[in-house]
Formats: structure tokens, sequence, C-alpha cells
């Protein structure tokens, strides 16, 4: 009788089928999920020296964005992210629904509707996907988490 052993990997379960028998191995630590943390010194600033940020100007502003979390399916995005002074209309629907923690500075979200919201530093916001308007700031920093309905954030 010849015994017969395969090892094949589904699902993060390890089946080794031996001479009919099955065995099954949880998944290895090396595959394990572990939740991500921003410490208080991060939040105070460390963040953009401990990771390195994507760094843009555009029009003469500079952002610094540090992306802590991405979901594999790339819809949950969680990170921080700091600005300058930023006049910008948005005039196509906002995209993804973003919740936001203001750490410094603050913005002035006038909705197409002309509806002001003044958000400032320990405020917290969240902009639906299908919002329109100015957003209007003079800079901040804040902490962020956005979910896109429609597929992968790009």
């Amino acid at each position: 009788m010849h015994r017969i052993f395969v090892k094949c990997r589904i699902a993060r379960i390890t089946t080794v089928i031996c001479a009919g028998f099955c065995v099954t191995a949880a998944a290895s630590a090396a595959e394990a999920v572990h939740p991500t943390r921003i410490s208080k010194a991060q939040v105070a600033g460390d963040i953009f020296t401990d990771y390195p940020p994507v760094v843009k100007t555009e029009d003469g502003n500079t952002t610094h964005d540090v992306e802590v979390f991405l979901s594999k399916d790339r819809q949950f995005d969680a990170g921080m992210y700091r600005s300058g002074k930023v006049r910008a209309e948005i005039k196509t629907p906002y995209g993804v629904n973003e919740y936001m923690h203001f750490l410094e500075g603050g913005v002035t979200l006038t909705s197409s509707d002309g509806t002001v919201t003044e958000v400032r530093a320990g405020d917290s916001v969240v902009i639906p996907a299908d919002w329109t308007g100015v957003w209007d700031t003079e800079g901040y920093t804040k902490i962020y988490v956005i979910y896109s309905p429609d597929g992968p954030i790009e």
C-alpha cells in the first residue's frame, strides 16, 4: 500500500491528507493579524517621523499623509494627515465616507446648499461620500478613517 502525503494551503488552514485521513492545523504565527495602534506620542506629531509620510506639494500647499492601515480589499483606510492652507471646491461627490478628528487647526465646510460646518481642533466630523461643497482651511492635522463603498481607494 502506498502512503500519499499532500500538504495544501486553503483559507489559512493547513490540511495534511495521510492514508485517507485528514488532519487540520491552525494558521501559522507568520499569518497572524494584529491591531494597528497610534500612540499618544505619534498623535502629538511623532507619526510623521516614525513612518515615512507621502508628501505632496500642489498649488503651494504641502501635505503629509501617513497611512497606518489599508484593508485587503482597499475599501477601508486609516491614518494621520497634515495640510497647509487650502480652498477647494468639491463639485463632484466626495467619493468616500470619511471620519476625521482634528488635532490642530480646523476646516470650514460649506455644503452646496449653503450650510456651514465649522470644525476645530478637538472636534470630529464625518463627510458622506455624496457630499459636495467648499473645503476651506488655514491648515490642520487630523486622524482619518475612510470607507469607500464603491470599490478600492486609489
